[in-house]
């Protein structure tokens, strides 16, 4: 949905006249965010579908949006291509089991489709931790992915993700797909959005204590990220234990790191700080918030903290907004992340990799936050333009091309 969204002020200068076709709220779990209205260009048709309730489909195991919403997703858009001709359609959605519908869409209305793989849909990532580490309904979820995949997959017309690891395992597991068009198009920084959320910072509770260094992530948790979170740990307890006054001041807060409905996550950051003894430090807020609440907290703090997965595929695609708010950063991911070398070229200073990142490195970061040493941080002008939602945009634009041309 954010793609779409900080694209769709573009499209139209890249040729493209785009219609959208979305769930109405009213049937969805998360928090509603009525501000992300504000950022969509004039004119734009929005069509909104129902879902079973989640009530009813609860009482047979199924309360995903996604297989609620497919019967209705069918319905709606075999409406559109009966009355109108579209050129493409564009999945661009972590709901996985709508895609499977653009098979069925191409084959009897002949509209090729592309899917954006924001995150893994099938994964073995989870197959041989312990239960305690996989999500809740794992091996139902493994398995629906696994038969729904394919039927999406192999008749895509292009693939477009955020990460190249994403691309190449599709076309290992599936070799029809090989000649078909694929592009690596990270998130956009959006700039717009960043005034949005101070424009309406009176309708948002402030999250972040007065009279400490606020040190802020906001996005999921999981225990893939404890690599890069235990080097950070172990630096701040270490600094506690050498320096208590000074270090008492940092508090760090995790916010949002459940995907589960309100209420219903379990904390997975907060066990590992008391294995650090540093859960006085540490916030730990499970639910999720909206999205210009977070873009708001993550303007109103001290400085930020982005933690990389384990998995090597894994990208962070949702850094630009930390990116924008010229705060300080500093990140810790897998050395094989591609955010590490996007990171690079916009000159953020303390960007590691878990496996070499030193006490020392993370001690001089903290030392400069407590003494107020960083400033304003003014980042790379190219690489501001270069990952842009506009430039993304124009990339997205060019695979579409592609496959049109293609076709004819």
């Amino acid at each position: 949905m954010q793609r779409v969204r900080m694209s769709l002020p573009y499209f139209a200068a890249c040729g493209w006249d785009a219609e959208v076709v979305t769930i109405d709220a009213q049937y969805a779990d998360l928090a509603k965010d009525e501000l992300l209205l504000q950022s969509l260009p004039p004119g734009i048709k929005v069509h909104k579908v129902k879902a079973f309730r989640k009530a009813l489909t609860s009482k047979v195991g199924l309360g995903s949006i996604a297989i609620r919403s497919l019967w209705y997703y069918r319905k709606t858009v075999n409406c559109l291509l009966k009355d109108k001709k579209f050129d493409l359609i564009y999945f661009s959605t972590t709901q996985f089991p709508v895609c499977t519908l653009g098979a069925y869409w191409k084959k009897r209305f002949g509209v090729p489709y592309v899917i954006d793989m924001q995150d893994p849909w099938h994964s073995d990532y989870y197959i041989n931790k312990p239960k305690s580490d996989r999500p809740p309904k794992y091996w139902f979820a493994y398995r629906l992915n696994k038969y729904l995949e394919p039927i999406a997959i192999k008749n895509a017309s292009g693939i477009i993700s955020v990460s190249a690891g994403y691309i190449d395992q599709l076309k290992l597991r599936y070799p029809v797909i090989q000649k078909v068009p694929t592009a690596t198009i990270t998130f956009g920084a959006f700039e717009p959005d960043l005034q949005i959320a101070k424009t309406n910072q009176k309708n948002f509770a402030g999250l972040l204590n007065d009279g400490f260094i606020n040190v802020v992530y906001i996005g999921r948790g999981g225990k893939d990220l404890h690599k890069a979170i235990s080097p950070v740990f172990d630096a701040l307890r270490t600094g506690l234990n050498t320096n208590k006054e000074r270090f008492d001041k940092i508090k760090l807060h995790f916010i949002g790191t459940s995907y589960a409905p309100a209420g219903q996550g379990i904390a997975t950051i907060l066990p590992l700080a008391k294995q650090y003894d540093m859960e006085e430090h540490l916030v730990e807020i499970i639910d999720r918030i909206s999205y210009y609440q977070a873009l708001l907290t993550l303007q109103q703090a001290d400085a930020l903290f982005i933690p990389g997965s384990d998995d090597p595929k894994y990208t962070a695609s949702k850094i630009f907004p930390y990116l924008l708010t010229k705060r300080p950063v500093l990140a810790v991911f897998n050395a094989a992340s591609s955010a590490i070398p996007i990171m690079q070229q916009y000159g953020v200073e303390h960007v590691y990799n878990y496996d070499d990142v030193t006490s020392e490195n993370l001690f001089i970061f903290f030392e400069q936050l407590i003494k107020g040493n960083f400033q304003t941080v003014e980042y790379n002008a190219d690489a501001i333009e270069k990952y842009s939602a506009l430039e993304m945009t124009l990339a997205q634009c060019r695979l579409f091309d592609r496959i049109i041309y293609e076709r004819h």
